[in-house]
């Protein structure tokens, strides 16, 4: 087995003209352990990992031997590509997931996404942990994902494109669908699973917001905060990918509770969560086109 490589904080920036090569190589190392073509990608984020364990005949591919990918490095982060079926549905899920603020370039942290689509996924689902900006969602609230705001301060489409993935202005102005959001409504409340709804705010990391940041966020119209996803998103729209997504709200934003954060408590709230979670992607992808 290769040594697991670790992040860097001076990565060599993979721009999306380099993006082709470098997927060809991860296409051909998956290859070489399975076949499977996925209908639907999954990323599981922090504490939400548990879905992999309901995979049917799954296959799983540590980081550290797919290459150029290192090793994951956050808590609740196994760092496996996995293969298999979800209700009889083929599936690719990644459990864990690259974070900027682990030192990771953008275009490093959007090629799992592109790698989905490579391996012929047209479907993307995005989870994260985030805390929440409207105080009417609680701990343990789970928010589809209409839109997002990224304030990362990055773009993986940065430098020349590559032509052969996507458009070099990809419009975002239905950048999650509105009819898987409508499916992923159904399938909540088949399964019996309330859901919200509303906007993802996406930050750098890996520190979590100020009170004062916290108030403008939702100023901003954000109901939920985090440190992924949206970048994630972009690159998925850009390969021409559908994409939904749902954020785990773990804590109340800072200066709502009166309380510090911590970590333990977002993988707890995963833990309490997830199952509830992973009961609505079963029924989601059920007979998806």
């Amino acid at each position: 087995m290769t040594a697991p490589r670790p992040a860097t904080d001076h990565p060599i920036p993979i721009r999306p003209i380099d993006q082709p090569t470098r997927l060809e190589a991860l296409e051909a190392a998956v290859r070489a352990h399975s076949s499977l073509v996925p209908r639907i990608g999954i990323i599981l984020g922090s504490g939400l990992g548990g879905l992999a364990d309901e995979l049917e005949d799954a296959l799983a591919i540590p980081f550290a031997d797919l290459p150029g990918w290192p090793e994951a490095t956050a808590p609740g982060h196994v760092g496996r590509l996995l293969l298999g079926r979800l209700a009889g549905t083929p599936v690719v899920a990644l459990q864990g997931r690259f974070h900027l603020y682990e030192g990771n370039d953008s275009g490093l942290v959007v090629q799992p996404v592109l790698l989905f689509a490579r391996l012929g996924a047209r479907t993307v689902f995005l989870t994260n942990a985030a805390g929440g900006l409207d105080p009417s969602f609680g701990p343990g609230t789970l928010m589809v994902i209409r839109d997002h705001i990224n304030l990362t301060g990055l773009n993986p489409l940065r430098g020349p494109n590559a032509d052969a993935i996507g458009p070099r202005f990809p419009d975002l102005t239905e950048a999650w669908s509105a009819r898987l959001r409508a499916r992923l409504h159904a399938a909540g409340a088949e399964e019996g699973v309330e859901l919200a709804e509303g906007v993802y705010v996406g930050l750098l990391g890996p520190n979590y917001e100020t009170p004062a940041e916290v108030r403008m966020l939702a100023q901003l119209g954000g109901h939920a905060v985090g440190m992924s996803t949206v970048l994630e998103c972009i690159a998925a729209r850009w390969a021409g990918l559908e994409v939904v997504g749902v954020s785990l709200v773990t804590n109340a934003g800072a200066g709502y509770s009166g309380q510090p954060l911590t970590h333990e408590e977002v993988l707890a709230a995963g833990a309490e969560a997830g199952p509830r979670l992973a009961r609505v992607i079963r029924r989601f992808v059920t007979d998806l086109p």
